[in-house]
């Protein structure tokens, strides 16, 4: 069996300087989530977010953020979701960009919070329209008997908008994730990594740059 003590990557020389950052960590981001991009990295919008219920137990998954400025990240779910409940009970939250074929990650902590009706609005009539189906088919997190309930609950939804343009459920929509904290981790040879963290000055203050060790 495979010792994962014996997995060792080395990363880069190339690191990340305090004067080459931009002011705002959502600059910084626009710039680095370009990279990813422009490397093909599968997904690079992925992230992993990690909620907590009102007693403080985490948990953590997968979601695509779908949308970002200096607001913050958007992503969307179900509104009846294990995370949706979670941030409706306590809505202080963590998102990974874990962009390891670049060595780097950028982490996000913050408050979620609905986005308006709208947005969610235009972003469910954008997607393709058997996704559409599915977010009205799929009561994320409860329990199935089995994977033919769903089908013949997509089927029969399927049949109900034949023919005609799909309204987005009332129970499915999108969060804005608005940082509080921001690190951009940057990995370096021997394990001498490069994280600069940006916390915000205030709620409506200007951001404050710091060196972390490694």
């Amino acid at each position: 069996m495979p010792d994962p003590q014996d997995l060792r990557a080395q990363y880069g020389a190339a690191g990340l300087a305090r004067a080459d950052v931009a002011a705002d960590p959502l600059a910084q981001f626009d710039k680095w989530f370009a990279e990813a991009r422009a490397a093909g990295l599968p997904e690079p919008n992925a992230i992993t977010l990690a909620c907590a219920d009102a007693d403080g137990a985490p948990s953590v998954r997968c979601v695509l953020m779908k949308s970002f400025d200096h607001d913050g990240l958007v992503f969307f779910t179900n509104y009846t979701s294990r995370k949706a409940s979670q941030m409706r009970d306590n809505e202080n939250v963590a998102a990974l960009f874990p962009w390891i074929a670049l060595a780097r990650q950028v982490i996000v902590e913050g408050r979620a919070a609905k986005i308006p009706a709208e947005e969610s609005r235009a972003y469910f009539h954008s997607r393709p329209r058997e996704a559409q189906l599915g977010a009205w088919a799929s009561h994320q997190s409860a329990e199935l008997t089995s994977r033919e309930v769903l089908e013949k609950r997509l089927a029969k939804i399927a049949a109900d908008f034949d023919g005609r343009e799909i309204s987005p459920p009332d129970f499915w929509g999108g969060y804005r994730i608005r940082p509080r904290r921001m690190e951009f981790w940057q990995g370096r040879r021997h394990r001498l990594h490069d994280r600069l963290l940006y916390t915000r000055a205030g709620e409506k203050g200007g951001w404050e740059i710091r060196r972390l060790s490694p």
